[in-house]
């Protein structure tokens, strides 16, 4: 690769602790300073990118949602129409947000007004269509929401970076070790323009997580001797079958969860938050993995099915020869079978779950916390933030171990990092196709 990333610069550029003063963004960048409110646009109007704005109307105050985009209409107009609708509030109703250092209790009618207040997406704002990212990001807003699913992130930062636009930018960040690198890219930049760019990593912005780890680091439960991740869900379908009027693309993207290129398999669309809890703790990412995966009840023959594993079982080596051992699965529900979620740490004088050495009782959400710590980088209110690098490091390790259990290989850091496996098809227009390969199969699979 020629602009290698090496780990020192990953921790240099991506730390996010609050400095010495502020880093202030410029006045001239944003509105919402002092009465005029910051516009926000909205790219990916599925179940996470409603929730999205939800949690910034129900975090912050003086912003609107000024225009939305999505592939397809009846995704942009749901979401819309739920965005308007009381029957969502109630599960804001007790949650509590941390502003200007307190704790802020919701109420229904809170959100209610702050969401009558806030929607304000005219018609001639709602793009449609594989470009309608570019003609959201050509509007006056000031920041965007990136919620699409995570092969389209590189390109969609890209522009919007390009665009001067503060972002957003959900979990993973990528599907492949060359849309990483994009975006690493791209969020450099991101830093020379002074554009803010908070990422979707949600458990670095929960108190409970947040006075943990700090724990931890300080030596609460002795040096790190092992580490575990577990994400054992159900199997996640966007769709149930093929409608006769959907080409290629359109199936692709309604079923977006069964397909490697679109949604980076389980190990790096859901497992990231927790090897990226793993990772904080640590101070550091894994040096190489190795681990199994399969097909255990997904069919070849089934198009609902996809190319993605359903089970995938990896163990990663730190610098200092600690393992994290990740295992995680998408199965059927049975009653049988249990749910798992969560990650452990294990030390010399203890063990711990991440969050259970908190000072906080009150459950704060963390994607609440997040949608503040962008709005007071933006204004000026907090500490400058820009945590790209940290967000793409734990989507690179994610796809190091995807490729270790696709492969049966031992794969290294610097493997991955100089990869060239690009997933990104070249034609997205409605009459291409994609095709899916055939799932991989350890030990005939090679990653390179």
């Amino acid at each position: 690769m020629p602009d290698s990333i090496s780990r020192r610069s990953l921790l240099k550029a991506s730390a996010i602790g609050a400095p010495a003063a502020f880093t202030i963004v410029k006045p001239h960048l944003v509105r919402g300073a002092g009465k005029e409110k910051l516009k926000v646009g909205l790219v990916g109007c599925g179940g996470r990118g409603t929730s999205a704005v939800f949690e910034l109307m129900a975090a912050t105050d003086n912003v609107e949602l000024t225009a939305m985009a999505d592939v397809f209409e009846d995704k942009l107009e749901s979401s819309l129409e739920r965005l308007r609708s009381d029957r969502n509030l109630k599960r804001f109703a007790g949650q509590t947000v941390i502003r200007d250092g307190k704790p802020y209790q919701l109420t229904v009618e809170d959100m209610a007004k702050k969401l009558q207040a806030g929607i304000k997406v005219a018609p001639d704002r709602h793009f449609v269509g594989q470009d309608a990212f570019k003609k959201l990001l050509a509007t006056d807003i000031d920041a965007v929401l990136l919620i699409t699913p995570p092969g389209h992130r590189p390109l969609h930062f890209e522009a919007a970076i390009e665009a001067r636009k503060h972002v957003f930018l959900e979990k993973p960040v990528a599907t492949d070790p060359v849309g990483t690198r994009r975006v690493i890219a791209a969020g450099r930049k991101a830093k020379e323009l002074g554009l803010t760019v908070v990422s979707g990593t949600e458990m670095r912005y929960t108190p409970q997580y947040m006075e943990t780890v700090e724990q931890i680091q300080a030596g609460a439960i002795g040096d790190i001797t092992a580490a575990y991740a577990y994400w054992y869900g159900t199997a996640i379908f966007h769709a149930s079958e093929r409608k006769p009027e959907w080409n290629e693309i359109d199936w692709q993207h309604r079923n977006w969860y069964s397909f490697v290129w679109i949604c980076g398999d389980q190990l790096v669309e859901q497992q990231v938050h927790r090897i990226d809890l793993v990772d904080w703790v640590m101070k550091s990412h894994p040096i190489k993995a190795i681990g199994n995966g399969g097909r255990a009840w997904r069919r070849n023959d089934n198009p609902v099915h996809g190319d993605v594993f359903d089970i995938m079982d990896v163990e990663f080596t730190y610098p200092n020869g600690v393992k994290l051992i990740s295992m995680s699965r998408h199965y059927p529900r049975y009653d049988h079978l249990p749910m798992r979620n969560g990650a452990e740490v294990v030390g010399a004088k203890g063990r711990s779950n991440c969050m259970d050495m908190a000072r906080t009782k009150t459950e704060i959400i963390g994607g609440m916390q997040e949608q503040v710590r962008l709005i007071n980088s933006i204004r000026g209110d907090g500490p400058y933030i820009n945590n790209t690098e940290e967000v793409a490091e734990s989507t690179m390790v994610c796809i190091m171990g995807r490729e270790a259990a696709y492969s049966g290989q031992e794969v290294t850091w610097e493997q991955v990092m100089n990869s060239q496996l690009d997933l990104y098809p070249k034609d997205l227009s409605p009459g291409a196709e994609i095709p899916v390969p055939k799932p991989r199969v350890p030990g005939e699979y090679r990653f390179v």
